[in-house]
């Protein structure tokens, strides 16, 4: 707790540095930027960041470093190209706790700065303490090897404040497919891309010091520095440049260049051409062995094999991988199937038209650092996109940096922490946040520099006037913001929003919304006309970004003017004068698959927009008004309405019938449908949102298994039905249970698979049974044992 410094190499991408900076500044940590081992402040580190290899092409043996960190008793952190990593010392060997990185070049393309997914490895110690969500190996009430998400106290929900989730976000969607290329090529074919890579570097090189021109690092992978006459490099880039082909530019005249998988010998007499050389690849002999002439030193050459793993050996070829991802999907319920009514989520459609220009190529290439010229399209979308959340929210300053919600939270406390301190308010430090609030709140606070301090609700979900006057008063001047989530998280249209943001305007601090209920908002009301300072948009939620299984997610940030100036800022563009430092690594974050929300909005307009909202509003009441009289209501606006969602309260089962939630939960599923937002923000309930995209055939069909259900409770209640063994205890029912010789429960089989008319036409078959949590948690696997080592 007394180690406040953290140690960073030169060797870092800027943007990395920039972003790390960022975090360590609202922490209070010290940064030291050094070459060599700071001895001096060795007892005050608590860890050190190296690049391997470094963001110029250099590759430095890591382990010296590593040594003084680990004698100095903190932790050593690499960040190292995994593609890389098929030809170096893995950084588990050389001594690192912790190996972090990209894996877009795993098949992903760079999409004007993302969607990627990162990776997180560290040494089993550290398990319980790793961000984000953990998939492990637990088994189901036959003993069969389950997965499922494990650890759950961890996370924000739970541990609120004390989250360490909030510091990343998620990228399922993109885990996955970097994934699937890992699959598709397996090690021998990895290791043949990364040779491949690292020879036509090593060709560029040769040909480059052919022309007079120095290489600064002997020793590289596939990015080379280089340097020589600086009109030679100056004329060489402006030609290049001219072609579409862009160095990197160092302060001191410096050209770097990286190549990748798709770099072949033309586009290598290309750049040499820019340089003055008259040769081509016909001229030049081709190697007789990718593994000859390595620039990678032996010291650090990977000398244990990688990926050995069964799943990387087994799909040799398209029709098998297909068959494969196919087989995965089958498992999965999703809005493919039948309506996924997760509270808080906005399940709603993707549609066709809007993911289709993910697949053209002025999509997915640009480079997020290229000269702007280059990419009027982009800028233009981007633009557009700014203006019209601007227009959504009433709060015309928007930034589409962050990545996913919980960083537009961040990103947003980060404004409003430097406009109090632009003002001499340094003392201002409190946020003030609802018990109701989603778990990302605290968290976001916390990460920002700020002490959090609950306010209480009442007894119909509001935030208690109160006690918010109480807390404003007993901290006053230090009040720096206080964040409200609108509708709230108990699906109410609070009626004193105006009120709440008034009483924290006048005691000095900033309202800052949570948008992740901005679907009962858009094109009815706008945040910024009720008070708001800052909000986020949740574009994965709101405007039709595909979840992705968790991620890829967008949360732009829009504030007020007065808040304009302190919005992140880039060291590659020039977005706000006195911005706040970045928060991801790409200028517009996730830029790629802006288009989506682009052309959601393009196509349905403001009209659409307020119409979308309206039938989300009408869905939730419709099939809040249908269950109303077999399911308590837990909260209720003025008028007995309810928002964009509701709670149904199952607490009472418990006693009546010995049921719970998460019985209900897996019942659900064998009607064919994923369960709504459980135990949140009430323990013991289900939170429901239908979203405007369900047709009131499919909300029918849910509240009829809702409904059917409570029918099946009934009947435990009246003791026709066994206490402990019962559809709902003994829930889910797949297919291997069904179709099994022996059959002792004491209903049939018919009733546990085929409990509604519609799962005749249309079956979804849990792969597994109920699964044992606790087994799970205690007997937590991260990585993949064998099939043959999971069936023993």
């Amino acid at each position: 707790k007394n180690r406040k410094t953290l140690w960073l190499t030169p060797g870092l991408h800027p943007s990395t540095t920039s972003v790390v900076t960022t975090r360590a500044a609202a922490l209070g940590w010290r940064i030291l930027i050094s070459e060599k081992f700071p001895e001096k402040d060795a007892s005050t580190l608590f860890a050190g960041i190296l690049a391997y290899p470094e963001s110029d092409g250099r590759l430095a043996d890591p382990r010296s470093a590593i040594t003084n960190l680990k004698k100095a008793g903190a932790l050593s952190i690499l960040v190292a190209d995994p593609l890389s990593l098929l030809l170096f010392t893995p950084p588990g060997e050389l001594g690192a706790d912790v190996a972090v990185g990209s894996t877009q070049r795993f098949g992903i393309p760079i999409g004007f700065g993302g969607p990627h997914a990162a990776y997180f490895a560290t040494k089993l110690p550290h398990q319980r303490l790793l961000p984000g969500r953990l998939i492990g190996v637990s088994k189901d009430s036959a003993g069969r090897t389950a997965y499922r998400l494990s650890l759950q106290t961890r996370e924000q929900h739970i541990r609120r404040d004390r989250a360490t989730s909030n510091i990343c976000t998620a990228q399922a969607l993109l885990a996955t497919l970097a994934s699937m290329y890992a699959i598709h090529h397996g090690p021998k074919g990895l290791r043949q891309i990364a040779l491949r890579v690292h020879h036509h570097t090593r060709r560029l090189a040769g040909g480059l010091r052919s022309l007079g021109l120095s290489i600064a690092h002997a020793d590289f992978f596939d990015t080379l520095r280089i340097q020589g006459n600086p009109s030679t490099l100056e004329r060489a880039a402006a030609s290049a440049r001219l072609a579409h082909m862009n160095f990197r530019h160092f302060s001191n005249g410096d050209l770097g260049i990286t190549l990748d998988e798709r770099t072949d010998d033309a586009e290598v007499d290309a750049l040499l051409k820019f340089f003055g050389s008259k040769a081509s690849r016909a001229e030049s002999a081709p190697p007789a062995n990718l593994e000859a002439g390595s620039s990678i030193p032996s010291a650090l050459a990977r000398s244990t094999p990688a990926l050995q793993h069964p799943i990387f050996t087994s799909h040799a070829n398209e029709n098998e991988l297909l068959r494969y991802i196919r087989r995965l999907a089958a498992k999965d319920l999703t809005p493919a199937q039948s309506m996924v009514p997760l509270g808080s989520c906005t399940m709603k459609l993707n549609a066709a038209s809007e993911l289709t220009p993910l697949g053209w190529s002025s999509v997915a290439e640009p480079h997020p650092y290229a000269p702007s010229e280059q990419n009027p399209g982009y800028l233009k979308m981007i633009h557009d996109l700014e203006l019209w959340l601007g227009e959504i929210t009433g709060l015309p300053h928007v930034s589409l940096q962050p990545n996913a919600g919980s960083q537009g939270e961040y990103a947003g406390l980060l404004s409003i922490r430097a406009w109090h301190q632009s003002r001499g308010d340094t003392q201002r430090d409190i946020c003030l946040i609802p018990v109701s609030a989603h778990g990302t709140n605290p968290a976001s606070a916390v990460l920002v520099g700020f002490r959090v301090v609950a306010v209480a609700c009442d007894n119909q979900g509001n935030v208690d006037l109160a006690d918010l006057d109480a807390k404003l008063k007993e901290h006053g001047p230090r009040i720096a913001a206080a964040m409200v989530t609108y509708p709230s998280t108990h699906g109410v249209f609070e009626t004193a929003i105006r009120d709440i943001c008034q009483k924290v305007h006048q005691a000095g601090g900033q309202v800052y919304m949570d948008g992740a209920n901005l679907n009962a908002l858009v094109g009815i009301c706008r945040p910024g006309e009720f008070g708001i300072d800052a909000c986020h948009l949740n574009l994965h939620k709101t405007f039709c970004i595909p979840h992705g299984g968790g991620g890829p997610g967008v949360g732009p940030i829009a504030v007020a003017p007065h808040l304009a100036p302190f919005l992140p800022a880039h060291p590659h563009e020039t977005l706000t004068k006195n911005g706040v430092g970045p928060v991801a690594s790409a200028p517009y974050g996730s830029a790629s698959i802006l288009v989506i929300p682009w052309m959601f909005l393009a196509m349905v307009g403001g009209k659409g927009l307020a119409r979308c909202t309206e039938v989300a509003i009408l869905n939730a009441n419709y099939l809040a008004k249908r269950l109303s009289d077999h399911y308590p209501i837990l909260y209720r606006g003025a008028g007995g309405w309810v928002a964009h969602e509701f709670i149904l309260d199952l607490r009472p089962f418990k006693t009546t019938a010995g049921i719970e939630v998460d019985d209900i939960a897996k019942r659900l599923m064998d009607y064919g449908f994923h369960a709504p937002t459980m135990s949140w923000p009430v323990g013991g309930t289900l939170m429901i949102e239908p979203t405007e995209s369900e047709s009131r055939e499919e909300l029918d069909r849910f509240a009829d298994a809702l409904i059917s259900i409570r029918t099946e409770i009934a009947e435990i209640e009246s003791g026709k039905m066994d206490r402990a063994r019962n559809p709902l205890k003994l829930a889910p029912h797949p297919a291997v249970d069904v179709l099994s010789d022996s059959w002792d429960r004491p209903y049939s089989r018919e009733r546990a698979a085929y409990p509604a008319p519609w799962t005749r036409t249309w079956k979804y078959w849990p792969t597994v049974s109920r699964i044992d949590a606790v087994h799970g948690d205690r007997n937590l696997i991260c990585s993949c044992p064998t099939v043959e080592e999971l069936s023993s």
